[in-house]
């Protein structure tokens, strides 16, 4: 389970680059009960924090890279975020936005694995991270699907330290490897990878792709706010053993994320 602690090597950020602001809050308010807060003024929106019940669970902001698609970028807690971009850069990586101070608030930067997975790291400094997680409207879980797990595992276990391990998916076949900070236990968990083709992988153009995973109260009635604004649905609802009910979705720019509701109990 995600914790608020953020732990090196842990989930504590996340922001969707969407390419009409005001369209994104609007869709993530109706979909997930999100108030949108802008950090500008005016009608022209540039970026600010989503809440829900008053508590920060993500960030949004204007897309502004060139041939970009939205997606949702997802931030790890590091205590040295210039010295993990060494260490991105050694194993492989390659740095996206260099290590960059948000004034008092923390450090951050931005990379993409050797695969071509995008993901970010976070040195906080007065915010720490999200306030709220594990719960529904918040992130519960990450996820990356890549080509090369094997590759993967090597590249983000000498980033992070992360201590991996494989399950069978239910109904066999695929592997899932579970993800777990360094020198904690399994209830730690926070994530997980899946090896797919990159004919699996058409939505990022066959590269890997980390996305975020939703805690909902009910997953049919969310995935009908999904398609009643605007959004699609990729797979499911479906119910998957030991995890519970889930669907993959897009909002209306294509950003993915997952939305999931726990097995009761």
């Amino acid at each position: 389970m995600i914790t608020t602690d953020f732990v090196p090597g842990s989930p504590c950020w996340l922001d969707l680059g969407a390419p009409d602001v005001p369209a994104a809050a609007a869709f993530y308010g109706a979909v997930l009960g999100w108030e949108y807060e802008s950090m500008g003024e005016g009608e022209d929106m540039e970026g600010g924090m989503f809440r829900k019940d008053g508590k920060i669970v993500g960030g949004l902001g204007r897309l502004t890279e060139e041939g970009a698609r939205s997606a949702w970028m997802i931030y790890y807690s590091v205590a040295d975020a210039d010295a993990t971009t060494q260490t991105v850069e050694q194993a492989g990586g390659t740095v996206r936005v260099a290590p960059t101070d948000l004034d008092e608030w923390g450090r951050m930067a931005q990379y993409s694995d050797p695969l071509g997975g995008q993901f970010a790291v976070w040195q906080p400094g007065t915010n720490k991270g999200v306030d709220l997680v594990d719960a529904p409207g918040s992130l519960s879980w990450t996820e990356l699907y890549t080509t090369d797990a094997a590759a993967a595992k090597t590249f983000y276990g000498s980033v992070f330290g992360w201590r991996f391990g494989d399950m069978e998916m239910p109904g066999g076949g695929d592997t899932y490897t579970l993800i777990t900070p360094a020198g904690l236990p399994d209830e730690r968990m926070h994530g997980g990878l899946m090896q797919l083709s990159e004919a699996d992988l058409a939505l990022a153009h066959g590269k890997p792709y980390w996305h975020p995973v939703f805690a909902v109260a009910d997953c049919d009635e969310t995935v009908a706010r999904v398609t009643a604004n605007g959004g699609n649905v990729q797979m499911g609802p479906a119910d998957v053993e030991g995890v519970g009910r889930l669907a993959v979705c897009l909002d209306p720019s294509n950003a993915d994320f997952v939305v999931l509701t726990p097995p009761a109990g």
